[in-house]
């Protein structure tokens, strides 16, 4: 029976929060330019945070104030995840290193918690348990905002909070969109609420709008790379010895990954044995193809192994990733006019992995196909919501749903 309480996956997973919040902690504190950390966290805090901001920049937060700001709100989830009566799956997981994720490039607590207090007042009208909504808080949509002022602070929480009370109604809709294709399932909902709050504060009141336009640094990749290592295969080996072995990872690897929740159908040591393979995986491609290990790049990583426990493995994803690397090579023939190791593709292919069960389901070229059309729109959406949706790749995924996914339940058939 002890046994069995320690390998619970809702118990697990708590401890891979707790985990990864330390570890975000820690390297703040030993990263080289901590004695500018506290600084660097104010003007992370004071900034905006429109598409796409590089934390790791010293101009705009350090290296150690981004890891710093990381902490903090994986320390806000994580504390979510203990309320009583919170639900703890592969949904949470999705969510908790999504958020953190973004730590890296555009989430802090000032921006998040307006959403925590949207979310709890929907509670409120629905009359059910906060602690049963509490991954809808996490989703980071119109988290941007300008230069903070007393007027602007208070109408980016008012839009905030507005933003947290629809975002887990427009969720439940959300899979009617999509079929369940898209495991970035907030991706559509955030997208096309960016779009109202961006037309209606800036198009339709005549408003001229905040240039989208990236700040990016050089990049850390010794720092950002030892860190991921260290973490994904601390995973990795801690998932063998719960499993005493592989168990059954081989199994939850031929997964189709459409609507599954891995930590209700294979071990917490298999779930948590694909967190560190896929981890490292995705590291091992971005080193590759020469990516950039900026903010944004390191908030990547994390956002892309975020749906370890809901359909995402590195068998599902490669197809993605190799149609992500086809289009890069019609860069270097000059037909593109994105590299694949530029930002935008780098962040890009993060959410085009959300596509995993599309090659799962319908096959390797489907998954190709499905990359390669996410490369395609993926730099063109935001200039629809303007930058105001930092999931801009999980909608621009749930965009590739909507046009892929018919065509090939019509002319390829599915076994049952």
């Amino acid at each position: 029976m002890k046994s069995t309480r320690l390998c619970d996956p809702a118990r697990v997973l708590r401890a891979v929060f707790c985990a990864f919040t330390l570890a975000f902690l820690l390297a703040a504190l030993v990263a080289p330019d901590r004695a500018d950390m506290l600084a660097g966290l104010g003007r992370i805090l004071t900034g905006p945070a429109l598409l796409t901001k590089d934390y790791f920049k010293p101009s705009l937060g350090g290296l150690s104030a981004a890891m710093l700001n990381t902490a903090l709100v994986a320390a806000i989830c994580t504390g979510l995840t203990f309320l009583p009566g919170a639900r703890v799956n592969g949904v949470t997981a999705l969510a908790w290193f999504l958020t953190v994720g973004f730590g890296t490039y555009g989430m802090n607590p000032l921006n998040l918690m307006p959403m925590v207090l949207g979310v709890w007042v929907y509670s409120l009208i629905r009359r059910e348990p906060f602690s049963k909504n509490i991954h809808f808080a996490y989703y980071p949509d119109a988290a941007a905002g300008p230069r903070v002022t007393v007027v602007g602070a208070l109408l980016a929480a008012l839009v905030a909070v507005v933003v947290g009370c629809a975002m887990p109604a427009l969720c439940a809709h959300s899979p009617a969109f999509h079929k369940g294709y898209d495991l970035y399932n907030a991706g559509p909902a955030a997208g096309f609420l960016g779009f109202l709050i961006f037309a209606a504060l800036y198009r339709t009141a005549g408003v001229e709008a905040p240039a989208a336009v990236a700040d990016l640094g050089e990049g850390h990749a010794l720092f950002a790379n030892l860190f991921c290592v260290l973490c994904f295969a601390g995973c990795l080996i801690a998932g063998l010895v719960l499993n005493r072995g592989p168990g059954d990872y081989l199994k939850l690897l031929r997964d189709s990954g459409h609507r599954i929740d891995f930590t209700q159908k294979y071990s917490a040591g298999s779930v948590l044995m694909n967190l560190g393979a896929y981890g490292l995986v995705i590291l091992l491609y971005y080193n590759l193809i020469g990516a950039a290990f900026t903010g944004p790049t390191m908030g990547a990583v994390f956002c892309m192994v975020c749906c370890f426990a809901a359909g995402a493995t590195p068998r599902n994803v490669w197809p993605i990733m190799l149609g992500y690397g086809l289009m890069g090579l019609l860069h270097r023939l000059g037909v593109t006019a994105f590299a694949v190791n530029s930002q935008a593709l780098v962040i890009g292919l993060c959410y085009a992995s959300g596509l995993a069960p599309i090659s799962g389901t319908f096959g390797p070229f489907a998954g190709v196909v499905a990359g390669a059309l996410h490369c395609i729109l993926v730099t063109s959406v935001p200039v629809v919501h303007g930058g105001f949706c930092l999931y801009n790749g999980g909608f621009t995924a749930g965009i590739v749903c909507f046009i892929l996914v018919p065509v090939l339940e019509h002319y390829k058939r599915v076994e049952s």
